[in-house]
């Protein structure tokens, strides 16, 4: 019983009345009472969070936390690439001539998902990253790398459960639900990073407006379970140093460029 309930809140259809009841109720001090058991059935590593569990309202206060400063150790090199998330390293390579991708073992269009044949372009046979955080990660996005913020725009409309079920069902998913993308001008060229969000109500909340990107500053943060997606432009080489299906965190290293 408790696993479809908890399920229930991470991995609800795209119906919109649904998704509205779950922000009302996840969002209200009702929902305060379920933050312990959230937290104990997903294994969340609750010494990390800013504050004392019983110090969070709601359960989307507590799922949405801020951790402790200096949780994520940032490597200062400008040359290493850094995960932008904690979460799960699901598929990663090269971006072929075609523009499609990778993602849970179906490919999906490059320009569909940016939006436009154009924006695609610089990332044709660069490098790309998908990473999945689940409920029981730090739901916070970070700025991998330094640069100048150029571009931000939201794409799509609808969101759909990121899961197996939700990606056999919809074959275009991530073409679909909401998005949105912040282009990064780094010294090493563009790096777009795609925040998908993973349910109706489309919660991808950033943390302010500035152009300056500094990495592994704090940007954002996810209401719900979500997905980001990492592309860099191939201008300069850029070596990855980890394989998919690997565990990361924001800040661990998971590229080095050519200087």
């Amino acid at each position: 019983m408790k696993n479809q309930v908890f399920k229930s809140f991470v991995e609800l259809t795209g119906h919109p009345f649904s998704s509205m009841l779950l922000r009302k109720f996840t969002t209200s001090v009702v929902s305060k009472p379920l933050i312990k058991p959230f937290a104990s059935f997903y294994h969340i590593q609750t010494d990390e969070a800013e504050y004392q569990m019983t110090e969070y309202n709601s359960l989307n206060d507590y799922f949405t936390r801020s951790l402790k400063t200096n949780s994520r150790p940032i490597d200062p090199d400008p040359t290493i690439l850094i995960s932008p998330v904690d979460g799960v390293l699901s598929c990663a390579g090269v971006v072929n001539d075609t523009q499609e991708f990778l993602v849970k073992d179906k490919t999906y269009s490059l320009s569909a998902l940016l939006g436009d044949s154009s924006k695609a372009v610089p990332y044709q046979n660069g490098y790309y990253y998908v990473f999945y955080l689940s409920p029981r990660h730090y739901h916070h996005f970070h700025y991998p790398i330094s640069g100048e913020l150029i571009s931000r725009y939201a794409l799509g409309t609808t969101s759909y459960p990121v899961n197996d079920l939700g990606i056999r069902l919809k074959k275009d998913l991530f073409s679909t639900n909401y998005r949105l993308i912040s282009e990064i001008q780094s010294a090493f060229g563009k790096v777009a990073v795609v925040k998908v969000g993973a349910l109706n109500v489309n919660s991808i909340q950033l943390a302010d407006s500035s152009k300056d990107c500094i990495k592994g500053d704090d940007f954002g943060h996810f209401a719900f379970g979500s997905t980001v997606i990492l592309f860099i432009e191939n201008k300069h080489t850029l070596t990855p140093l980890h394989q998919a299906f690997t565990e990361v965190k924001v800040g661990d290293r998971i590229g080095v460029w050519q200087s």
